[in-house]
C-alpha cells in the first residue's frame, strides 16, 4: 500500500495564524494601563493607595498621590498629601489636622540631619528668606527682629508638650501648647518672634511688625478673640507664612481673620 503524503502547506499557514494571534493578544495586554500606586506614610505605618491623576468633579486639580477628603464650609477642597493636610493647596496644621510623625519641611534652610532638632535654621527656605528680608527692613526702620522658636521636630514636641501637661495639667496645656504632631512648628512654616510677650504688638517694634508683616507673606496665626476658631490662646508673637496675597487678605486692615475661618475648617481634638 502507498502511504498518503500529508500536505505541509495548510499546517504551516495554521501555525503562522496562531503565532500572529498570540502576538496581537500580547500587544493588547501591554497596552492596558496598570493601576498606578504610591506609598503614603501615616503616623506609624506605610500603606499603598491608588494615585489620582484626575480632576475632581468640579475640576480641582489634584497632585499625583493627593487624596480628596471633603469640602470645607467655605467650599474649598480638603486634601491629604505626603503626610499633611491642605485646603486648596494651603497647608493646615491644628487640633483637627495633624502632620505625620515623619513629616519634615520639603526644602529646609539647612539640612535636617536628626529627628530631634529645633530652631530657625531648619525652617522652610522660602520662610527664612522672607524673614531675613523683613528683618533687614525692620533694622532700617530702627527695630530689631529675632526668631526665638522655629522648627520643632516630632520628638521635640513630645517632650515639650509632656512637660507643660505635667506642670499645668492637660486641659490648661491644650490652650497654649500643641500635642505632638499637631504643632505648626513641625511644618517649618512658622516661628515665634522676639519672645512670648502678649503685649508685643503694642510695642513700637510689634506695631511695625503688625503693619508690615503681611507684605512679606506672614500672618498673625492666633489672633486676639479668635480662640474658638484657632483652638489656642492669643499669641502676639506667633507668625505663619502663607504668601503675600493670602496674608494681605487675612490682615483685614489690622483686624486679623483667622486661617481657620478663611479656609472653613475647625480646630478641635477628637
Amino acid at each position: 500500500m502507498k502511504r498518503r503524503r500529508i500536505k505541509k502547506g495548510p499546517i504551516i499557514i495554521l501555525v503562522l495564524v496562531v503565532v500572529v494571534i498570540l502576538g496581537l493578544i500580547i500587544g493588547i495586554i501591554k497596552l492596558v494601563p496598570k493601576n498606578n500606586k504610591t506609598k503614603v506614610k501615616t503616623n506609624n505605618t506605610t500603606t499603598t493607595k491608588k494615585v489620582s491623576k484626575e480632576k475632581t468633579k468640579d475640576n480641582y486639580d489634584l497632585r499625583e498621590g493627593e487624596e480628596l477628603i471633603s469640602k470645607t464650609t467655605t467650599g474649598m477642597h480638603l486634601t491629604k498629601y505626603e503626610g499633611a493636610y491642605y485646603v486648596d493647596g494651603i497647608l493646615i496644621v491644628n487640633k483637627s489636622y495633624p502632620l505625620d510623625s515623619t513629616y519634615e519641611p520639603k526644602e529646609p534652610y539647612k539640612e535636617i540631619t536628626s529627628d530631634y532638632l529645633y530652631g530657625p535654621d531648619y525652617l522652610d527656605k522660602t520662610v527664612m528668606e522672607k524673614f531675613i528680608s523683613m528683618k533687614e527692613s525692620a533694622k532700617d526702620a530702627g527695630y530689631e527682629l529675632k526668631i526665638t522658636s522655629g522648627y520643632r521636630s516630632y520628638k521635640v514636641q513630645v517632650d515639650l508638650y509632656n512637660n507643660y501637661a505635667a506642670r499645668d495639667g492637660i486641659d490648661a496645656a491644650d490652650t497654649y501648647s500643641a500635642r505632638a504632631g499637631y504643632s505648626e512648628h513641625q511644618s517649618g512654616l512658622c516661628f515665634d518672634l522676639n519672645g512670648t510677650n502678649k503685649n508685643f504688638l503694642e510695642t513700637p517694634t510689634g506695631a511695625w511688625v503688625n503693619e508690615h508683616v503681611a507684605d512679606y507673606g506672614f500672618i498673625l496665626r492666633f489672633p486676639k478673640d479668635k480662640e474658638t476658631e484657632t483652638g489656642y490662646n492669643y499669641e502676639a508673637w506667633h507668625f505663619r507664612y502663607v504668601g503675600v496675597e493670602l496674608a494681605k487678605k487675612l490682615y483685614n486692615n489690622g483686624n486679623w481673620i483667622s486661617l481657620e475661618s478663611y479656609l472653613g475648617v475647625d480646630s478641635k481634638y477628637e
